[in-house]
């Protein structure tokens, strides 16, 4: 059976069924062996008594008469009210095998009077005594369960033999009625099992065959598809909500990937566009001698910006591909003021007042990648004195609490719309929909700056109130 339902239900029938006849042979087993030793029991036990009664009765009789002592009516009638009641077959023979007496009822056949008693048996029971299943040698017309005793005296003479049996379907009767009950509580239970088992397994394969199903079609690109297995809180339930949320994830992603792709084709195609329609317009002649070299600046200028965005692509690949950010420690605060230095030109060009407040009882080390973290200090100081107003106040800060170390850039300007908090570390966006405001940018810098940060699994937020714009991280602290 190869699909999931059959082999589940052939498991679960076998199982059933196998265990059923391990149990039922267990249990007949033991009820045969517990029957057989029941019944031995009490045939021994009747062959003792009748062996002391007659040996009793042998010592009681007259001088010369102990040998007939079988043909007394008492004698008799005690031997055939045992028979009765324990419903048996009971001899009396000789020493030599001669059978002197046999009760009436069952198992006695005409003719058993007098009859001779094998010569093999007549030796075991004088010798002590047996147990066994035999027809005597065709006396019975079936085999029997049989036990001998010899009767002896006081003195250990041997007196005679005593022998008692019962039908063979006495003992088995018993067991093939607890088989029977025993084979048709199994075929119930085996039948119920099945029913079960189709229910189960059909309740468990049907949405495994739905999230297979479902799979297919998503791999066909369909990306809306979802699996739908109502409540279920088993593992089946966990397998079909991780296809959804695995889904979710694709779609997104393909969403994603899909905007990221028309977000660089415009990107490109904007300053490409530039580039071409001033080169052919200085090539042809249609733009003037004189205005060449200011079209040459905006075509050296687009260029360099497309440079910048290809950078840009590049070094947001390498970091995504960066599962974990190199460790090693550093003082944050020195890192900060390095970087600021290196945008002194454009502090100056904006007159802008540097505020900052930083720990005055030494450095900050903290853990990570310096040169990386480096890059997101430029990233944000960079982004913060492009957007600053003319003579506006750059703020920078460190502050220190348990094992984190945060950092705050801020700046005064225009305020982000609370709509576009949300969305500023997303790629390729800006503020300006128009793209114009700003020429210098590709729409990636704080992007890198959060990819960064998600490598060291530290945070970022941004808030923008009352015309301050604040971005604020953290470090681990050495």
């Amino acid at each position: 059976m190869k699909t999931m339902y059959g082999r589940q239900f052939a498991t679960m029938v076998g199982m059933v069924l196998l265990s059923f006849l391990m149990l039922g042979a267990s249990f007949a087993t033991l009820s045969y062996q517990y029957t057989i030793r029941e019944k031995k029991d009490t045939l021994e036990r009747n062959a003792k008594y009748i062996a002391q009664f007659t040996s009793d009765s042998i010592q009681a009789a007259p001088q010369g008469v102990g040998s007939y002592v079988w043909q007394s009516s008492a004698f008799q009638s005690y031997l055939n009210s045992v028979a009765k009641v324990s419903d048996t077959h009971i001899m009396v023979a000789t020493p030599e095998g001669t059978i002197l007496y046999a009760t009436t009822g069952d198992g006695e056949l005409s003719g058993m009077r007098y009859a001779e008693l094998p010569q093999e048996m007549v030796e075991r029971v004088a010798a002590g005594s047996y147990v066994g299943i035999t027809d005597l040698g065709g006396l019975y017309s079936e085999p029997r369960y049989l036990v001998g005793l010899a009767v002896t005296s006081a003195t250990g003479h041997l007196q005679g033999l005593v022998l008692v049996s019962c039908p063979v379907s006495n003992i088995s009767g018993m067991w093939r009625d607890l088989s029977a009950i025993l084979l048709v509580t199994a075929l119930a239970v085996i039948l119920i099992a099945a029913i079960i088992s189709s229910v189960t397994s059909m309740r468990q394969s049907k949405p495994i065959k739905e999230i297979a199903a479902a799979a297919r079609q998503f791999g066909l690109g369909e990306l809306n598809v979802r699996v739908d297995v109502g409540p279920r809180r088993d593992e089946v339930g966990e397998l079909a909500d991780a296809f959804n949320a695995m889904a979710e994830s694709l779609s997104v992603g393909e969403q994603r990937r899909t905007e990221f792709i028309a977000n660089v084709s415009h990107e490109l195609k904007t300053p490409m566009t530039t580039i071409a329609g001033f080169a052919d317009g200085i090539l042809d002649g249609t733009i003037p001698r004189s205005q060449e070299r200011h079209y040459l600046e905006i075509i050296s200028s687009e260029t360099r910006r497309l440079s910048r965005l290809v950078r840009s692509m590049l070094d947001l690949s390498r970091l995504q591909g960066d599962e974990r950010a190199a460790q090693q420690q550093f003082d944050i605060s020195e890192t900060l003021l390095r970087t600021l230095v290196t945008l002194e030109g454009k502090v100056n060009a904006k007159n802008l007042e540097v505020d900052a407040q930083l720990p005055e009882d030494g450095p900050v080390p903290v853990w990570g990648d310096q040169d990386a973290i480096t890059q997101v200090c430029y990233n944000l100081l960079d982004n913060a004195i492009k957007f600053s107003k003319e003579g506006g106040v750059l703020g920078i800060g460190v502050v220190t609490k348990g094992q984190k170390a945060t950092i705050t850039i801020s700046n005064e300007g225009e305020a982000i719309p609370p709509e576009e908090l949300s969305l500023v570390f997303d790629r390729f966006h800006k503020t300006d929909h128009s793209r114009s405001a700003d020429r210098d940018g590709v729409g990636l810098g704080l992007y890198i700056v959060k990819t960064i940060l998600n490598s060291h699994r530290e945070n970022i937020t941004c808030t923008s109130e009352d015309g301050v714009t604040k971005f604020i991280f953290t470090l681990t602290r050495a």
